[in-house]
């Protein structure tokens, strides 16, 4: 059991040169589950600027970024043994991580707003429109998550990079490493699929 705030291998490690040749990202990410320190430095090297752009993208903050890129490769660190590549690539796992991360910030900075303007309005009335508003927002947001929820593990991979990680067709299909053509059946595929499911004409 690793302790709560350890160090990263990273951080004690003078990294390992990476070969010329390409890097298999899911060979590493299997030997870092074994608890290998120079795998995790060669992935660190690797994936950690795509996952600090990923994280940027949907923060916009630099520095709350960087806090969020540091708790994700030392979750991927973590849970390394987690992985299983039949289910994917090791670069989308990261970046799931890394976009689930972002995402928990996002939230958590949001209810910390909502809480502030609670207490600022604890005294005043509020107006039966702002109600029927937030209320209706709310149901949407569920229908939303709902829809997301019946796609495909692919389709709703590429479209929650695309439109909350706010990524191009392009950057979705390199951060998941799948050609372009391919990305764009399938959100277009899942797209679709949500359209039906919303009821949206």
């Amino acid at each position: 059991m690793r302790p709560e705030h350890e160090e990263l291998p990273t951080q004690r490690l003078v990294a390992v040169p990476i070969p010329q040749a390409r890097v298999d990202a899911d060979e590493l990410l299997v030997r870092v589950a074994r608890g290998d320190e120079r795998a995790f430095a060669a992935l660190y090297d690797l994936v950690s600027a795509r996952v600090f752009g990923l994280i940027r993208r949907v923060l916009r903050d630099p520095a709350q970024s960087e806090e969020v890129a540091q708790e994700v490769m030392v979750e991927v660190w973590r849970t390394a043994p987690k992985f299983d590549p039949a289910k994917g690539s090791a670069t989308a796992w990261v970046f799931t991580i890394a976009h689930r991360r972002a995402v928990d910030r996002v939230r958590s900075e949001q209810a910390g707003i909502e809480r502030v303007r609670r207490v600022a309005s604890v005294s005043a009335e509020t107006p039966y429109d702002e109600v029927v508003e937030a209320a209706t927002a709310r149901i949407e947001q569920q229908q939303v998550r709902r829809c997301l929820d019946g796609l495909t593990d692919l389709q709703r991979e590429a479209i929650t990079l695309a439109y909350y990680g706010g990524n191009s067709y392009r950057e979705v299909a390199d951060l998941l490493g799948t050609a372009l053509p391919t990305i764009k059946t399938r959100m277009r595929d899942g797209l679709i699929r949500m359209r039906d499911c919303l009821g949206v004409a």
